[in-house]
């Protein structure tokens, strides 16, 4: 069985032609026991996208449909798509036809192959310079702080195995980051390029806030930020130490030499810049350690279509100590 996750934004224009042209892909490659389970982040569209999702799982068995009552974000909308999914293999994939699944038999090749995870690469995104600006700054943290190799390219377009995803879902914190919980389940990860096509429809659904959620994810999945935090106070605390040594010999050498207050100024405010974001830093790890206590959920189901009891279950409620998901035919 092959479970197709699509969390959807605002796609009432493009998501049929997703599921129509994934299905009529997978049926050539004779990969025909499949199901898709499409996620609503709720989108503001007065309901639109909903609606076409609903009627696509009227009209097709396979297609199943989670409501999510408010916005949870890319990451956590694949969580819950991952839960309830029934499936041994996952594919995750967008719903604006920038991945399209004539891709996939590529992908597919390397799967078979013997690879845990296949990332769809892109040779060349077709993106706004914010977007891959935000998406370069993510990368480059994900290399110093996750480990993430260097020469891997992620995408939001990829098949893992079944392992993998219940190894994913056991993770029950509120800020789900999918390279960051893949990358903690296995290393035997390659990629595969594939094309990047234009978007159908729309616009995209990363604003600036939306990157800095995102990249702010990654200290739920590693503690190296605090310790730069250490090691940039004490590289500071030498340089001012040094440069306190300078003056000092300057003035012994030339007791006329005059200071200056902006060097001071400048210097001071620097100091406090570095340590505001730095506590900072440590808070934000303090407030997500609170927001775990207090269980914040990764997304609240509004409604389900197509879903058995069992998968109902399974995408409302994170295991606690075993993958609440279980393997099941269309």
């Amino acid at each position: 069985m092959y479970s197709i996750i699509v969390p959807c934004y605002k796609s009432a224009q493009t998501i049929e032609t997703v599921v129509c042209t994934t299905a009529e892909e997978m049926e050539k490659m004779g990969r025909t026991e499949f199901e898709f389970v499409l996620v609503n982040d709720c989108s503001p569209d007065g309901g639109a996208t909903i609606a076409k999702l609903r009627e696509l799982a009227a009209r097709f068995p396979f297609v199943k449909v989670l409501d999510l009552a408010k916005n949870a974000g890319q990451h956590n909308a694949v969580m819950a798509g991952l839960r309830a999914a029934s499936g041994d293999v996952f594919i995750s994939m967008d719903d604006d036809m920038q991945t399209r699944a004539s891709e996939l038999p590529k992908m597919f090749a390397a799967f078979d192959a013997g690879y845990d995870v296949v990332y769809g690469a892109y040779p060349q995104k077709k993106e706004s310079p914010f977007r891959l600006f935000g998406s370069w700054v993510n990368k480059m943290c994900a290399v110093v702080f996750l480990g993430r190799p260097k020469d891997l390219r992620s995408s939001s377009f990829w098949i893992i195995r079944k392992y993998v995803r219940d190894n994913i879902i056991r993770y029950e914190g509120g800020h789900s980051y999918m390279l960051g919980l893949i990358l903690r389940s296995t290393s035997n990860i390659t990629q595969v390029e594939v094309e990047h096509f234009e978007r159908e429809a729309g616009r995209s659904g990363y604003t600036f806030k939306a990157l800095l959620r995102l990249w702010s994810n990654i200290i739920g999945f590693t503690v190296k930020p605090l310790r730069l935090a250490v090691q940039s106070g004490m590289v500071i605390s030498a340089l001012s130490l040094l440069t306190a040594l300078v003056i000092l010999l300057q003035k012994l050498l030339q007791p006329s030499l005059d200071t200056g207050w902006p060097s001071l100024m400048v210097s001071i405010f620097f100091s406090l810049g570095i340590q505001l974001f730095f506590i900072g830093l440590i808070g934000e790890y303090i407030g997500r350690t609170y927001m775990a206590i207090n269980r914040e959920p990764q997304y609240v189901i509004r409604a389900t279509y197509n879903l058995s009891p069992e998968g109902e279950a399974a995408a409302a409620q994170p295991p606690e100590r075993e993958p609440a998901c279980t393997a099941g035919s269309r």
